[in-house]
């Protein structure tokens, strides 16, 4: 294992140090593993927390500003926060108007996370709702949606939800509508090798030099298939047919597209990747809407991409477009 890093059982926490120090007027810490917004939340405004395990930035942390999130619990890398900080996450993030709960679709995430909305419900009388992110295509079968779990469309839901309560919506309003952002994304990965949870010290899977796997999730979860590596647009082309055939898109449809580094994958390989799209779905006249490329959900120092659709309406799009800030994106 090479990393830079100290002690592996300090490596979230003295990240966590890092990121507050070099960021102050975003974000706060006021629980050991508790991000939250640096000026704390408004004032009658809908709560949004998120949580999961390290290892993923910008994905969960990172997210935490003004339009987006108002507080995430941490765990340490590729793990579940305890039921405890994720009730610590909600009780910081309630300002009067209840909080959602918006991550992704993992079993131990899930099963704290009820817990915590359990606990602050009967000692601190705080409504909370969840919205689970279940978008990987490669995870489970249409019919059984409800079991894939929650990749990079999150980062959809947390922008489009996080603008939807600025504008002082509703708890309903804004469980609505991270819904919707919810199911109106689908994603896929590939990888090219693993990454080394640094407590473990070891990579979290083994591949072939010269091969590559479709479908793999970002803690390394077995994929579709595992192969040769193939030429860019192969795989672009590929990606793109198994989210279209989820989540057809028609002449005259509007989508944002985010291509999404895994860690290691280098931005010229990521706007490659995106070029194809591009041309894709312009052939199939679809227009793109404020493309994503870049790392907005990793997985440590894993070579690899994910490919996410997110098919708009009118009300998705004037929410994505809605002025937001943070360490890692900043719109308007």
């Amino acid at each position: 294992m090479k990393k830079i890093l100290n002690d592996p059982a300090s490596y979230v926490d003295e990240m966590l140090d890092g990121m507050v120090a070099a960021h102050p007027d975003i974000y706060a810490r006021p629980e050991p593993r508790v991000i939250a917004r640096a000026g704390g939340s408004t004032p009658g405004k809908v709560g949004i927390v998120t949580g999961g395990g390290s290892g993923h930035l910008p994905v969960f942390t990172g997210y935490v500003g003004k339009g987006l999130l108002d507080a995430c619990a941490i765990g340490n890398v590729f793990a579940s926060p305890s039921a405890e900080q994720m009730a610590d996450s909600m009780r910081i993030a309630h300002a009067g108007a209840g909080v959602l709960r918006l991550y992704g679709n993992y079993g131990g995430d899930v099963m704290n996370f009820d817990m915590a909305g359990e606990t602050v419900e009967m000692e601190n009388d705080i409504r909370s709702t969840t919205v689970l992110l279940a978008d990987d295509v490669a995870s489970a079968p249409p019919a059984e949606a409800k079991k894939r779990r929650g990749v990079a469309g999150m980062v959809y839901a947390f922008k489009v939800a996080g603008a939807r309560a600025e504008e002082m919506a509703d708890l309903d309003a804004v469980t609505a509508i991270a819904q919707k952002a919810a199911d109106a994304c689908r994603s896929i990965g590939m990888a090219l090798t693993p990454c080394t949870v640094p407590q473990a010290g070891k990579p979290t899977f083994q591949i072939g030099e010269d091969e590559m796997e479709m479908g793999m999730g970002i803690h390394g979860e077995p994929g579709i298939w595992r192969d040769k590596l193939r030429p860019a647009d192969a795989i672009t082309d590929e990606m793109l047919d198994r989210l279209l055939a989820d989540m057809p898109l028609k002449k005259g449809e509007r989508a944002s597209i985010l291509v999404n580094s895994l860690g290691a994958t280098p931005p010229e390989e990521l706007y490659i990747m995106y070029r194809r799209a591009r041309a894709r779905l312009g052939d199939l006249g679809v227009e793109i809407v404020m493309p994503l490329v870049g790392r907005y959900a990793t997985s440590m120092e894993m070579t690899g991409a994910t490919v996410t659709l997110c098919k708009l309406d009118g009300e998705l799009e004037r929410l994505l477009k809605a002025p937001c800030h943070c360490a890692f994106w900043t719109v308007g």
